[in-house]
């Protein structure tokens, strides 16, 4: 679906952006102060990354279980799905306002209690707490800043919370480079996010609530007041009379404006369409494997071989940034090239960049360095026990030895060069500081390579291409592509999903790489990546420049566009 734009709407949405947030900065506050809710997001995705690898140097436990890091990781994403479905509900019956300020109050207490949790369970109740407020800010900052802005410049204010998104990764790599030789390193790293929490809770205090929910609940007056500040003086009667009549059609055919009907809502041809989109992005999303980059790039830095905790964050502190630069290039691009092409373009690229790390770490993998007889008996009373009883010790690599069963093993490389023979050791912290003393780089994670490098720039690759288009746009079509009467509902419903496909990637990845390999698992992404791009071609309209009560129109019309290769006839006109 290409058609339905308003003339004019393929100029500069950009610089228009720029030009009428510049003569009413009335319109950036409430984007920026409900978008926060995205940089709270952000940061709790990217802290995650950085403090878990010095969690695993404090508890012993969670170092020796994978499905532990996977649980301090996840159990964040599962409160994040209650607080997405019930941030649905909290936003049709009490507003995005209230939504926002709940958010903000859970988020700060989650920060407290991580930032002095005495042992992994008490961190694991926090993090379900910043779950639970970030699961309600994800789908109701982009729906707030949605109903609050001017058609025109909507789609880049909207992208504007991916930005903070974004922008809250990078600084949360910032932070945990900052707090890398600090005492109590990662409990500054988790304590540290309550601050924009706090920040938000007194910014929205002092902003109304969206004009068109007062509208639904027949606050008329209150509702144009913030009408009459938000558009031109030219364009508000004519934007308080089409949400008047949108309201109005809606009490009309449900009978009260109050009631929300599940079954008639599936039934509902606009809505189901709508859902099939929006939920559909939001899973794919999920499924592409972008949290995996973000909850653990450093892990993944890793185990592409660079072996430093402290190296790990600093690189992926560039891919950090390059989300960030992304979501810049998509506020430029969102309302000027449009949102289905950004996804296609995104989702292209996308695949490439999982091609390229798939065959990366396949070839990391099977060109380990190899394990020397006469190296390990330097170290002589720290042998991995595997290795002393294997049959075929001559045959061992660097991979064989980190995949050894019958107790943690690790690598010592040789203090000559990384790439030749080295030690196979039983890995605990004073064989670590036995290896290091000898100048000689430690290995737990991945192996040392010289693909190394090709790894980054596949990860370099992956995020400037999702950031722009699969990182942005599925949240800013959710926020616009349903009926008001159930938008806060189907917006609950898009977002539970969204966490539900999350809570399985962040769970299953470090599984997945012991299971069947990195390179495999990124393969696997790969193909979900092609099965996205078909979806997008078949199942999402372009909603560049409509109205949002023009979007229920064009949806009336629609229907599946299987033949994707052939251009539509049946475009909506406005």
């Amino acid at each position: 679906m290409e058609g339905g734009i308003h003339a004019g709407a393929d100029e500069s949405a950009f610089r228009e952006c720029f030009s009428l947030t510049w003569k009413n900065p009335y319109v950036l506050r409430l984007a920026f102060s409900a978008g926060i809710g995205g940089l709270l997001f952000g940061y709790d995705t990217g802290v995650i990354s950085g403090a878990l690898l010095y969690i695993r140097d404090d508890f012993e436990s969670v170092d020796r279980k994978t499905v532990l890091q996977e649980s301090i990781v996840s159990m964040a994403v599962a409160g994040a799905i209650i607080g997405a479905a019930i941030g649905g509900w909290m936003n049709d019956q009490y507003g995005r306002r209230s939504a926002l300020l709940t958010a903000d109050f859970l988020f700060f207490i989650g920060a407290v209690v991580m930032a002095s949790a005495p042992d992994p369970a008490v961190l694991i109740v926090g993090r379900v707490f910043v779950g639970l407020g970030v699961g309600m800010a994800s789908m109701t900052s982009p729906l707030y800043i949605s109903e609050a802005s001017p058609p025109k410049i909507r789609g880049a204010l909207v992208s504007t919370n991916g930005f903070l998104i974004t922008g809250g990764q990078f600084l949360s790599y910032l932070i945990n480079l900052a707090f890398t030789k600090a005492p109590g390193t990662w409990r500054w790293m988790l304590g540290i996010a309550g601050l924009p929490a706090l920040l938000q809770f007194i910014l929205m205090i002092l902003l109304p609530e969206s004009p068109r929910w007062l509208f639904r609940k027949g606050r008329e007056r209150e509702a144009k007041a913030i009408l009459r500040k938000v558009y031109p003086e030219h364009e508000v009667e004519r934007e308080i009379q089409d949400l008047k009549e949108s309201v109005d059609t809606e009490i009309r055919e449900e009978g009260s404006s109050e009631k929300i009907n599940i079954i008639k809502l599936l039934k509902t041809k606009t809505v189901r369409r709508g859902l099939v989109a929006g939920v559909g992005l939001q899973i794919f999303q999920q499924f592409v494997g972008i949290n995996t980059v973000m909850y653990y790039s450093p892990t993944i830095v890793q185990l592409a071989g660079f072996a430093s905790n402290q190296t790990a964050l600093l690189l992926s502190l560039i891919t950090a940034g390059l989300n960030a630069l992304g979501s810049i290039v998509s506020i430029y691009f969102i309302d000027r090239t449009g949102r289905r092409k950004l996804l296609i373009i995104s989702l292209s690229g996308v695949i490439i960049s999982l091609g390229l790390l798939s065959a990366v770490f396949h070839e990391t993998t099977t060109h380990s360095p190899a394990v020397s007889r006469t190296e390990t008996n330097r170290f002589s009373n720290y042998t991995c026990p595997a290795y002393s009883s294997g049959a075929n010790p001559g045959t061992w690599d660097c991979m064989k030895c980190l995949k050894a069963t019958s107790q943690d093993c690790g690598f010592c490389a040789s203090a000559t060069n990384k790439l030749l023979p080295g030690a196979c050791l039983i890995s605990n912290d004073k064989v670590k500081e036995l290896c290091h003393k000898q100048s000689r780089p430690w290995y737990t994670r991945g192996c040392p390579s010289k693909y190394g490098w090709l790894a980054l720039i596949g990860l370099a690759l992956y995020i400037i291409f999702f950031s722009p288009g699969m990182g942005t746009v599925p949240w800013i079509v959710n926020s616009e592509i349903y009926p008001l009467r159930f938008r806060g509902v189907c917006g609950g419903m898009a977002a539970t999903a969204c966490w539900i496909s999350n809570l399985i990637v962040a769970q299953s990845f470090l599984s997945m790489t012991q299971a069947i390999g990195t390179s495999w698992t990124f393969f696997t992404f790969g193909v979900i990546a092609v099965v996205a791009l078909i979806f997008v071609l078949v199942c999402v309209p372009e909603t560049k420049g409509l109205p949002i009560e023009e979007i229920e129109k064009m949806l009336e019309h629609r229907a599946f566009h299987f033949k994707f290769w052939e251009k539509r006839s049946d475009t909506l006109e406005t």
